[in-house]
C-alpha cells in the first residue's frame, strides 16, 4: 500500500502527491533555503540525494533525492520551501505592420548593439541572423552541453527572429528589432520541454553574463501550470529577481484559453511583462483585431490582473530551423511575446539609462484597447510608434534625379481626355 504523508507546509503539494505514489523513487526537486545553501548541500547528499544545479538567483538549489527522505529534509531549519522541479513547455499553438515597428525602423531604432536572451530551445545559424553580420554572441546549452547554436525544435528559432531577424532572406519577414543582438539559451529539448530548475540555471546565466554581452531583455515563450502563488513558485520568483538585476522579462501569457485563471508562470510574476495573443486578420489596423482563442486569461491564481498587454500572435512567419533561408508561420503566445520583446529592445536603444519598471510602464501605457475584459487582454495590444513617442511616420528622403533630355510633355485636360478624344473619333468617322 502506497504511504500516506500528512499536510507539511513546507513541501509542494504536488512533491507530496509523489512521495506518496512512490517512496521509493527519487523525485527532482528544487529547495529553497533561508541561510545559505552550503548546509542544505550536506543534508541532501547525506539523505542519499543529488545536487543537480546551485540557483543563487532564488537561493535554491535542484536536486534528485528520495522521495521517503523529502519528509526528513524538510524538518531542517535551514529549509524554507521544497518545490517540485515540474516539465515547462514552449507556449506554441504582417505582424510587424500590424504593431507599427515599420515606423519606428525607418526613424532609426533597430536595436543595434543591445542584447536580448532567447531562453527556448536554441537558435540556428539562419542568414537572418548571421548575414551580412553574425549577431549570435553568444550560445548557452543547458540541455545536450554543445558549444554551438543549433535547435532541434524550432520553436526558438522562430522566436529569436521575430524579435531580431533582418529580412536578409526576405525582408517582409523582418523582425522588430533587426539589429539586435541574441544570446541563445537552449533550456527546452528536441520536444519543447524542459525541466524548471534547467530554465532556471539558464536565467542565472544570463544575469551572471549580462554585462559582458550587453543584455537588457529577456525572451521566455514558456510555462508551466501555475500551481503556487508567485511568493512560492520558483520560476516567478527567478524573473522577480532578474529585474531586480536590471533585466527585462517578457512572458508568454500560455495557451490554455479561453478559459479564466489559466495564465502559466512564470507569467504569474507581478515583475513579468505578461503578453496574451491577438488575431489580427491579417490587416495592419486594430478594427478587426480580436483576442485569439488560445490566447491564456487571467486573473492569476494570487488575483492579479494578468496578461498586462497583447500583441499578434496567430499564423506569424518567421525564420524555420529547417534551413538558413527558410520561414515558417507559427501560432501561439509565443509568438506575441518576442514582439513585446522587440519593442522593449528598441526602448533600450533610444534610452539606454531606463529601467525594467520604466520599460513595463511605457508599453502598458501606449497599449490600445481592443477588448472590454482586462483578464484578456490587460491593457490592450501593444503600439510600438507610441511607446518610443514617435508620433508621425517620418517619409524617406527622395534621391535627387537627373533632368531627363526629354521635356515632359503638359497632361492634357481631364475633359479632353474622354470628351475630347471621343468628338475627334467622331469627327473621322464622318469624313470617311
Amino acid at each position: 500500500m502506497p504511504m500516506r504523508y500528512t499536510s507539511n507546509r513546507f513541501i509542494d503539494p504536488v512533491v507530496a502527491t509523489k512521495m506518496s505514489a512512490d517512496p521509493n523513487k527519487k523525485l527532482s526537486v528544487i529547495v529553497h533555503s533561508n541561510n545559505g545553501c552550503d548546509h542544505v548541500h550536506q543534508c541532501i547528499e547525506s539523505l542519499g540525494g543529488k545536487v543537480k544545479y546551485d540557483l543563487p538567483l532564488i537561493g535554491a538549489v535542484a536536486a534528485e533525492i528520495p522521495a521517503s527522505q523529502i519528509e526528513r529534509l524538510s524538518q531542517e531549519h535551514e529549509v524554507e520551501y521544497i518545490n517540485h522541479d515540474s516539465n515547462v513547455f514552449k507556449c506554441m499553438d504582417i505582424a510587424s505592420l500590424a504593431v507599427e515597428s515599420d515606423y519606428v525602423n525607418e526613424s532609426g531604432y533597430t536595436g543595434k548593439g543591445i542584447g536580448v536572451a532567447v531562453i527556448d530551445t536554441g537558435v540556428i545559424n539562419h542568414n537572418d541572423f548571421i548575414k551580412p553580420t553574425n549577431r549570435i554572441v553568444a550560445f548557452k546549452d543547458f540541455v545536450n552541453g554543445r558549444g554551438n547554436p543549433y535547435d532541434d525544435d524550432g520553436h526558438g528559432t522562430h522566436v529569436a527572429g521575430i524579435i531580431a531577424g533582418n529580412g536578409f532572406v526576405k525582408e517582409d519577414y523582418k523582425g522588430i528589432a533587426p539589429e539586435a543582438n541574441i544570446i541563445g539559451v537552449k533550456v527546452l529539448d528536441e520536444n519543447g520541454s524542459g525541466k524548471t530548475s534547467d530554465i532556471l540555471a539558464g536565467l542565472q546565466w544570463v544575469i551572471d553574463t549580462k554585462d559582458l554581452y550587453n543584455t537588457k531583455v529577456v525572451c521566455m515563450s514558456l510555462g508551466s501550470p501555475a500551481e503556487n502563488s508567485y511568493n512560492k513558485d520558483p520560476l516567478a520568483r527567478a524573473v522577480n529577481a532578474a529585474v531586480q538585476q536590471g533585466l527585462t522579462v517578457v512572458v508568454a501569457a500560455g495557451n490554455s484559453g479561453p478559459e479564466r485563471r489559466t495564465i502559466t508562470s512564470p507569467g504569474i510574476s507581478p515583475s513579468a511583462i505578461t503578453v496574451g495573443a491577438t488575431d489580427d486578420n491579417r490587416t495592419v489596423t486594430l478594427e478587426d483585431d480580436f483576442i485569439a482563442k488560445f490566447s491564456g486569461r487571467g486573473p492569476t491564481i494570487d488575483g492579479n490582473v494578468k496578461p498586462d498587454v497583447v500583441a499578434p500572435g496567430v499564423d506569424i512567419m518567421s525564420c524555420s530551423y529547417k534551413s538558413p533561408t527558410s520561414y515558417v508561420a507559427y501560432s501561439g503566445t509565443s509568438m506575441a511575446a518576442p514582439i513585446v520583446a522587440g519593442a522593449a529592445v528598441l526602448l533600450y536603444q533610444k534610452y539606454p539609462n531606463i529601467t525594467p519598471a520604466e520599460v513595463k510602464a511605457r508599453i502598458i501605457q501606449s497599449a490600445q484597447p481592443i477588448d472590454r475584459n482586462p483578464y484578456n487582454q490587460g491593457a490592450g495590444c501593444i503600439r510600438i510608434r507610441q511607446i518610443m513617442g514617435i508620433e508621425t511616420k517620418e517619409k524617406p528622403q527622395q534621391q535627387p534625379q537627373a533632368p531627363s533630355p526629354y521635356p515632359r510633355r503638359r497632361p492634357q485636360p481631364y475633359w479632353f481626355r474622354f470628351w475630347g478624344r471621343g468628338m475627334l473619333m467622331l469627327l473621322l468617322l464622318l469624313l470617311i
